[in-house]
């Protein structure tokens, strides 16, 4: 079924503040409570519509699904009537515009999908579906999840709700803006090196990547598939806590997810082990306030009680260049598929099979894809393989045993989300700088530790920045434990 598909390129914007106080329906406890006070789904829907039209100008939805969301609503709501609706009746999930929905179109925000038309679900969608949660639309995001600031989106940028002049963050920008402006009650991102965790820390909301293989990747359309994770945004800890119960747990149609029993989540625990890691606090590229207000939440923590160990992690400066040689590597291979015959765009003007190659990839992939596509294609070269890729792979080793052995010690990490807070539209133009604003996030992408942001401090400039928790493989529930713990020292 098509939907009526919404695109904008926003003109420029004043920051309106005030419409934070207009959110409604941000929590799946609060939709409960909506409900059983006497409010319908359709309701909770059109509330939801109104806001989304209210807020078109931040880009978020590409595409709201008003057809089959409304049919689903008065499905679900006769359920709700019989007592025997799902664990998410009355929850509305926007998607990130790389997760498959059968019968709706994704694109990856990319013109070389435009068009397209699912024919499956993703696994972690249709476990929501299954207790009955509701999709309302596709989300804006980096093309092919290339990116840090959701400005390379092939349909124009996302922009922040906090300061429309700002960026939010990528690549799941678009699904952190929606959870943050209140146009659905929770959001699905995709998480290859703090894609929701970075946006989450600049948007004001909580963003889960889970263990790599907790999840499955089945439906996702992939960039490297040995870093990709579907993770989720939220306004509160319990709301992620509850979307990854219901979406972990092994699948066969993916052959990378764990067998391994999905934990009970319990916070019945007094106390926890904490670490620090020295060189994230001494990176030069990371905002003095926010290095400043998260030492002082340290001390305040080990006067509170709580057991806070330092260590060394002396591979920081490798993290960045380790993971762009491999995912870009990655990449290559995995969007080689996209070449105008097999899958996506085809170009009306080439001639012959070699023209048809070069004319539909070069006028479907934007300009971010292209360079981390021959960039993945040196990595793999030949001539290259070797002092690259296989390097990069050992590296990667060597971190993962390092963060292996210091979790033998705790049980989660405290970093900042990022270096510093989201920055204006256009503001930074060099790759490089851009790359460098995963400088927190990409290591639990690369030893696969699942890891998550919590809202912080506010800088004196006006925007949220968050607090990253990191825990050992598979030990979820020691992050997000530790994450209701951590509640009384942010604001």
């Amino acid at each position: 079924m098509r939907q009526k598909e919404t695109r904008i390129n926003p003109p420029n914007l004043k920051t309106n503040k005030s419409r934070k106080n207009k959110t409604m329906f941000n929590s799946i406890q609060e939709n409960r409570s909506a409900l059983a006070s006497g409010k319908s789904l359709m309701d909770i829907f059109e509330h939801y519509l109104a806001r989304i039209e209210e807020l078109k100008e931040l880009n978020a939805f590409l595409e709201v699904y008003e057809s089959s969301a409304r049919e689903a609503a008065i499905q679900i709501q006769e359920k709700i009537n019989q007592g025997n609706a799902g664990k998410l009746a009355g929850v509305f999930i926007g998607i990130k515009d790389n997760l498959c929905y059968a019968n709706h179109r994704v694109s990856a925000s990319s013109a070389i999908l435009d068009g397209f038309e699912s024919l499956y679900t993703a696994t972690a969608v249709q476990r929501l579906l299954d207790q009955d949660a509701i999709i309302i639309g596709r989300l804006n995001c980096d093309e092919f999840a290339m990116g840090s600031s959701n400005e390379k989106s092939a349909y124009g940028p996302v922009r922040n709700f906090l300061n429309p002049d700002y960026v939010p963050g990528g690549s799941s920008g678009g699904s952190a803006v929606a959870v943050s402006a209140g146009l659905c009650t929770v959001s699905l991102g995709s998480d290859t090196g703090g894609s929701v965790r970075q946006p989450a820390s600049w948007t004001g909301t909580v963003g889960v990547k889970p263990t790599y293989g907790r999840i499955s990747r089945n439906g996702l359309i992939a960039y490297a598939s040995s870093f990709d994770q579907i993770g989720t945004f939220t306004n509160n800890v319990p709301d992620a806590e509850i979307l990854y119960q219901i979406m972990a747990g092994r699948d066969e149609m993916d052959p990378t997810t764990s067998s391994m029993p999905v934990e009970t989540l319990s916070h019945e625990r007094k106390s926890l082990k904490f670490g620090v890691l020295e060189e994230y606090f001494h990176h030069p590229g990371l905002d003095e306030e926010i290095k400043s207000a998260m030492l002082k939440t340290i001390e305040a923590m080990v006067k509170d009680g709580h057991s806070v160990s330092y260590f060394s992690f002396p591979f920081m400066e490798y993290v960045v260049p380790v993971y762009y040689v491999l995912t870009t590597a990655e990449a290559s291979s995995n969007l080689s598929r996209y070449d105008g015959v097999h899958f996506g765009h085809r170009s009306q003007i080439a001639e012959g099979v070699d023209e048809t190659y070069i004319k539909s990839r070069n006028e479907g992939f934007g300009e971010e894809v292209k360079r981390r596509i021959m960039t993945g294609t040196f990595v793999l070269s030949n001539e290259q393989y070797e002092a690259y890729y296989t390097k990069g792979q050992k590296v990667r080793r060597l971190l993962q045993h390092k963060t292996k052995e210091i979790f033998e010690q705790v049980d989660c990490l405290i970093t900042p989300t990022t270096p510093s807070t989201a920055f204006r539209l256009g503001e930074v133009k060099d790759p490089i700088k851009m790359y460098l604003q995963d400088i927190f996030t990409v290591h639990a992408n690369l030893t696969g530790n699942p890891a998550m942001s919590i809202p912080f401090k506010v800088h004196s400039n006006g925007m949220p920045f968050g607090l990253q928790l990191m825990s050992d493989q598979f030990r979820e529930n020691n992050m997000f434990y530790a994450a209701q713990l951590l509640e009384r020292y942010t604001v």
